[in-house]
C-alpha cells in the first residue's frame, strides 16, 4: 500500500532535520570557565604591607581562601587552583608558572596596599599594561621588589631591577592578549567592590606587575585597601568584612563566567594548511577537538583575508563577545608546541588554547 504523501513528507522533514542537526552538532562547541587560579599575595618571610602587627600575606591568605571556597561551592566543576594555601613563600615567576602549566582560564591576585600617604584609602584593581603615572609605578615598585627576597632573581626576571625605572621599558615591548577580558573582569571587581566594606573606588588601572607579567590568560591584580589607613586596616582585619570582599569578587566571577561560557558554532573549515605559503605546516581537520595557537583576539569579526592575520589561515571561536583567532588543529598540545616557535616568528605572543573539549 502506498504511504500518503504528507507522510513521505513529514518523514523526510524529520530525516533533513536530524542530518542537520547531527552535522551542526559537530561543529557546535561549548567554551567554559573551567580553572581558576587564586594568588594570595606575598607569604612566608615575606609580609608585605605591614602596620604594627598586621601583616598583608595573614590578609590576602584569608581573603583568597574565602574566595575559592564561593567558587567551589557554587561552582562545584570549577577546579579552583591556589598558588598557597598556607603561610608559604611563592616566588612571583612560580605564580604565573602554576596558573600556565594548570591551562587556567582566569588568574586573580589579591593584595593590600600601602603607602606613606596615610589618608590615602580605597580600593582598585590593576591588569597588565604601561601606565605613566607616577603614583602606580610607586605600588608596582613596591610590590615588585619583593623578588630580591628570591634566590639569584636576576637571573629569573632577566636582569630586571624593580627600582630602576628604565627596567620597566621591557614591558613596552610586550602586547597582552588577554587586555579587553582583563579589563572586563576588572570592572566588574570594581563595580561589585562598591557595595563596601572597603569605601573608596580607585577605580581599574594599568601597570607592570611582574605577577601579571607571564600569564597566558586573563589576569588582574586586587589592592583590596591600604593597610596605612586606619579606616581601611580596621575593616581588613574584621573576618566579616573579608568574608564580605570576598564575597563581592565571588559576584564578579559570577558575571564573568556567565558572559565567558559559551556554546559557539565552528564553520565548516576548508582543511588546508594553516598558511597558505607553507606546504609542510600541520594539517587541519574539521570539526575536531584539541588544541589551536591563538595569535589574537577582538570584539568584532574580522574578514577571512584581513591583514591582520599577515597571510596565515585562521579560524575563530566566539566566546562571551569575543572572538579569537587562532592557528592550526592539533589533537595534543605536544603537537601543538612544535609549531609555537614557527607561529610565534609572526606572532610573538601566540600561546596555545584549548579549541574544544
Amino acid at each position: 500500500m502506498k504511504k500518503p504523501i504528507s507522510t513521505i513528507l513529514l518523514t523526510a522533514t524529520i530525516c533533513f532535520l536530524a542530518f542537520n542537526s547531527a552535522s551542526f552538532a559537530q561543529n557546535r562547541q561549548v567554551v567554559e570557565l573551567k580553572t581558576v587560579v587564586i594568588d594570595a599575595g606575598h607569604g612566608g618571610h615575606d609580609p608585605g604591607a605591614i602596620n604594627g602587627k598586621t601583616y598583608e600575606k595573614n590578609i590576602t591568605l584569608s581573603v583568597a581562601k574565602r574566595l575559592g571556597d564561593l567558587i567551589k561551592r557554587n561552582y562545584p566543576s570549577v577546579k579552583v587552583i591556589y598558588t598557597r594555601n598556607d603561610d608559604s613563600f611563592v616566588e612571583l615567576y612560580r605564580r604565573a608558572d602554576i596558573a600556565n602549566k594548570s591551562n587556567a582560564d582566569l588568574f586573580i591576585s589579591i593584595h593590600v596596599n600601602s603607602a606613606a600617604d596615610r589618608s590615602a584609602r580605597g580600593h582598585e584593581t590593576f591588569v597588565m599594561g604601561q601606565d605613566k603615572n607616577s603614583e602606580n609605578l610607586e605600588i608596582c615598585q613596591l610590590e615588585n621588589s619583593v623578588i630580591v627576597l628570591e634566590d639569584d632573581y636576576t637571573s629569573n626576571y632577566q636582569g630586571f631591577d624593580p627600582n630602576n625605572p628604565e627596567s620597566y621599558i621591557i614591558f613596552t615591548l610586550l602586547q597582552n592578549a588577554h587586555l579587553e577580558q582583563s579589563l572586563d573582569f576588572a570592572s566588574l571587581v570594581q563595580q561589585n567592590a562598591n557595595a563596601g566594606p572597603v569605601a573608596n573606588n580607585r577605580g581599574v588601572k594599568q601597570a607592570n606587575f611582574i605577577v601579571l607579567w607571564k600569564c597566558t590568560m586573563p589576569a588582574v591584580l586586587i589592592e583590596l585597601g591600604f593597610l596605612s589607613n586606619s579606616n581601611d586596616m580596621k575593616v581588613l582585619t574584621d573576618k566579616n568584612s573579608q568574608q564580605r570582599i570576598a564575597g563581592n569578587i565571588f559576584k564578579a566571577f559570577q558575571s564573568y563566567k556567565k558572559s565567558y561560557d559559551t556554546d559557539i558554532y565552528l564553520p565548516p573549515q576548508d582543511g588546508t594548511d594553516m598558511k597558505k605559503d607553507n606546504a609542510d605546516a600541520a594539517p587541519v581537520h574539521s570539526g575536531s577537538a584539541g588544541f589551536g595557537i591563538q595569535i589574537m583576539s577582538s570584539s568584532y569579526l574580522l574578514p577571512s583575508d584581513a591583514k591582520d592575520f599577515k597571510g596565515w589561515n585562521c579560524r575563530y571561536i566566539k566566546s562571551g563577545k569575543y572572538y579569537k583567532y587562532y592557528v592550526g588543529q592539533y589533537p595534543t598540545r605536544e603537537a601543538a608546541l612544535k609549531d609555537l616557535p614557527k607561529v610565534r616568528n609572526s606572532f610573538p605572543e601566540a600561546f596555545i588554547i584549548k579549541t574544544g573539549q
